[in-house]
């Protein structure tokens, strides 16, 4: 009997979107699977293996005939569903939450359709992968994992099979395929032998094959050329198989393989920014999408309206398309770019109609308007209470047209208290009183609708005060210190509490030297700098700025009033444009930099230098439900909504918090975020052949006008640290305002849920896929041991949750015995699942 196996586990990769659109994806996946189905009938033994529930989607939309056929085919075992997942996403860049929605998504799709329950996940493409997808694999049922990048040149592992480590100490089997995922026509046979003479001594072995980029899978002339192959072969048993059949080879022995306890990373670093409109997109649609979630279940538990489980069904597969590994990372042609900000689009439309109806339903029971009052409600979607700067425009009932009068608002909140306001400049540019916008710094109760009253009082129009462009830049309160710098624009001093964090010249715009290719394939980093942003003079500044005045200064205080100062400076470089927007609270020690970019550098990345005074201290930053502590000082890395810099003792950080950046760098203290890229198109290099044609004019990505948004925080790094989760996802999943009369009619209403402690995230909390259950998660973001309450108010509950370092506990609650039982991402009872 052989006791040696090569298993062989043919597939077709093919992308959805690349160097094409959908439609020709969508083409391409009928034909593939057509020619698939036929090769399954005539070839005794062959399995053919296909994964993303996208392409089944289209299979069962374009052709119903077809995918009976392949039904049939997965019952008899001939055709195999493999990995499970919605998509193949990227694999560092959405958030852990939609890796769970991916799987979750695509699991579904494939036991409603096929009673399939892939053990092993697939990711042969994406460019590396966050170490949070041990634990989300591990809880979904997942036993095993395959990927292809990085490859052995960019990250050596122990081994190529090896047991991955999550951050909260989930194992999972894992197998780099170091040959890659596909084989071209007619040469299946010739990369099996190259295996089979490189692996002579290895009892079990793994080999991908099949044609692919643009689909194809398996072909005839192969099929004929391996079983031959297998016939001829008598010291090996070479077998048509599933990625199930290699890893159950492993099991027994799986203790005895090496472990491994960090991401699989990089690959294509300059993937973390290319595209970043599409990457900025993304993120607010899965911000929207997930507080829409959490509003429509709290309105529905209220009885207030049905849950809107097909609508969000309908948002989420688009936020789930725009994560594909080609899409989000910005490797895709122009066109691709555009037809997925247009899905971004629908998506959101989607949520904003969900997101309005949640809003005016849990308005019930609020009290009419009193004369002269402008109701302002915001409905905090947290499971804690928040403070956070809120702004909102309002119409008067009619413009002011009396130049002796200005109407000045002020506000109180539901006791009585007056709360602070400020007026600001409105969106529009009509130059009379009319619109107001009011920024006010509001405290908010958990998970419900929080009021307030504005009202607006007749003011002699000679005491509204003009800002002015004479006031110095330094300014104190009475925790925090900031200095900007008249002559350059950049930060002089930012320091909390007397101690500096900054060093003098932050926030400079740095213009590094980059080239045509969007995945950075042959880079590791992006430090070579090749000029700085310089601050305008101020005729420029005038002519940037659109006024009618000669001059205007650089740098200028726009706004100021009890809640904040507003100071913008303007900057060029080369043929491009900045105006950065310093934003500096009264109270608090919070600083929020806002850029708006008019790119037009072709071929460079554009950095916001942030160095902090900690030269030998470390960094760490949010990964997919995960806090990575980052070692590849100076090189290209990732983290999602903030990123920290820790003294050398690490009793005091620096956070930074973002809006939609992911790729930046750290050394000597120094955080260097990256804003954008403008490499070509799919600017795939080949050789030593320039990436793009040199006799024409050829586009770049992201030239044009851009904003990023970050808050820099100083302090105490325990405080710091166990607070930036949360106070991040309050800047992404900005609470819902809006001024507007209630009609006084119907019921107050609880809040939706309730935490208790002041750590543990919230992540999900929504109706269940199937059942008249409601779906609870938590998170602990810190790697330290917590405990919290959980309350629900309208279903009378409150029970005690534990959590471990980085852990993620999923409960499920019946909606009529309200009976508590804890789940796997998918939604099923871990008693059930043994």
């Amino acid at each position: 009997m052989i006791s040696k196996k090569l298993y062989l586990v043919c597939n077709a990769h093919l992308d959805p979107v690349w160097l094409w659109e959908w439609e020709e994806g969508a083409a391409e996946t009928l034909s593939t699977f057509r020619t698939a189905v036929q090769l399954c009938e005539e070839f005794e033994n062959f399995v053919f293996c296909h994964n993303e529930a996208l392409l089944y989607k289209w299979v069962e939309l374009y052709d119903p005939e077809l995918f009976v056929k392949i039904q049939k085919l997965v019952q008899q075992k001939r055709w195999h569903i493999m990995g499970g997942w919605y998509v193949q996403p990227d694999c560092n860049i959405p958030s852990g939450e939609s890796f769970v929605r991916q799987i979750l998504c695509g699991k579904n799709y494939f036991a409603k359709n096929f009673g399939s329950d892939p053990e092993t996940a697939i990711n042969f493409d994406p460019f590396g992968h966050t170490r949070g997808l041990v634990q989300i694999l591990k809880k979904s049922g997942y036993t095993s994992y395959i990927f292809c990048r990085p490859d052995p040149k960019e990250l050596e592992l122990p081994a190529d099979d090896f047991v991955w480590i999550g951050y909260d100490g989930s194992k999972i089997l894992a197998h780099r395929a170091r040959d890659h995922y596909n084989s071209q026509r007619g040469k299946a046979a010739k990369k099996t032998k190259a295996w089979l003479a490189e692996n002579k001594e290895r009892s079990t072995g793994l080999l991908l094959w099949g044609i692919g980029n643009h689909g194809g899978g398996a072909s005839r002339e192969d099929l004929k050329d391996l079983r031959k192959l297998m016939d001829e072969t008598k010291n090996r048993d070479i077998l048509h198989a599933t990625p199930e059949m290699y890893f159950n080879e492993l099991k027994p022995n799986q203790d005895h393989y090496p472990q491994w306890e960090k991401d699989l990373n990089p690959w294509a670093v300059g993937c973390y920014t290319s595209m970043a409109q599409v990457k900025q997109k993304h993120r607010l649609l899965e911000n929207t999408y997930f507080k829409t979630e959490k509003m429509a279940t709290h309105a529905a538990l209220e009885g207030l309206m049905t849950y809107p489980q097909k609508e969000l069904q309908a948002a989420l597969e688009d936020l789930l398309f725009c994560q594909f590994h080609d899409i989000l990372p910005g490797s895709s042609i122009g066109e691709v770019e555009e037809d997925v900000l247009q899905k971004i689009g629908h998506g959101l439309e989607i949520l904003s109609q969900i997101k309005a109806r949640a809003f005016f339903q849990l308005l019930g029971g609020q009290a009419q308007a009193k004369k002269g009052e402008f109701p302002v409600f915001v409905y905090n979607p947290f499971p804690f209470s928040v403070t956070v700067t809120m702004v909102c425009e309002f119409q008067p009932p009619e413009p002011n047209t009396d130049p002796d009068i200005f109407w000045m608002p002020e506000m109180e909140d539901e006791s009585g208290k007056k709360i602070p306001l400020q007026l600001e400049q409105e969106s529009s540019n009509i130059s009379v009183d009319q619109r107001k916008r009011i920024v006010f710094r509001a405290d908010l109760k958990p998970s419900q609708m929080n009021r307030y009253a504005c009202r607006l009082n007749a003011n002699d129009s000679s005491s509204v005060l003009e800002v002015g462009a004479d006031s110095t830049f330094n300014f104190k309160t009475e925790f925090l210190e900031v200095s900007i710098n008249p002559e350059t624009g950049f930060l002089d001093k930012y320091a909390v509490n007397g101690e500096n964090y900054l060093k003098s010249g932050s926030l400079r715009l740095l213009v590094c030297k980059d080239n045509p290719d969007p995945w950075g394939m042959l880079v590791r980093s992006f430090r070579v700098v090749e000029g700085v942003f310089t601050l305008l003079s101020g005729e420029r500044s005038a002519r940037f700025s659109g006024v009618l005045a000669k001059e205007l200064a650089p740098v200028r205080i726009v706004e100021d009033g009890p809640v904040r100062t507003v100071v913008e400076a303007v900057f060029q470089y080369g043929f491009s444009y900045a105006c950065l927007t310093y934003v500096l609270p009264k109270k608090g020690t919070e600083l929020e930099v806002q850029i708006r970019v008019l790119w037009n550098e072709k071929d460079r990345m554009l950095k916001l230098s942030v160095p902090s005074v900690f030269t030998k201290g470390a960094c760490r930053g949010q990964v997919a439900y995960g806090v990575e502590e980052f070692e590849r000082i100076g090189e290209e890395l990732l983290a999602q909504k903030w990123v920290a810099a820790l003294s050398k003792d690490g009793s005091r950080a620096l956070t930074v918090m973002n809006s939609g950046t992911y790729g930046f760098d750290f050394s000597e203290g120094e955080l260097r975020l990256s804003l954008l890229r403008s490499p070509a198109y799919a600017g795939h290099p080949v050789g030593s052949k320039p990436i793009v044609p040199q006799n024409r004019f050829r586009p770049r990505i992201d030239i044009g006008e851009r904003t990023s948004s970050f808050w820099i925080n100083g302090g105490n790094a325990d405080d710091l640290l166990s607070a930036v989760d949360r106070n991040a996802l309050v800047k992404n999943e900005i609470p819902m305002v809006l001024c507007c009369c209630p009609s006084g009619k119907g019921q107050g209403h609880v809040p939706g849920v309730i935490l208790d402690d002041e750590v543990v995230q919230m992540t999900t909390f929504k109706m269940a896929e199937n059942e008249n259950r409601l779906v609870l998660r938590l998170f602990e973001p810190t790697g330290q041991k917590r405990s919290t309450r959980v309350e629900i108010p309208s279903l009378n509950l409150l029970f005690a949750v534990s959590l471990e370092k980085f852990e993620i506990k999923t409960f499920s609650i019946d909606l009529q015995t309200k009976e508590i039982i804890e789940t796997d991402l998918l939604e099923r009872s871990l008693n059930e699942k043994g």
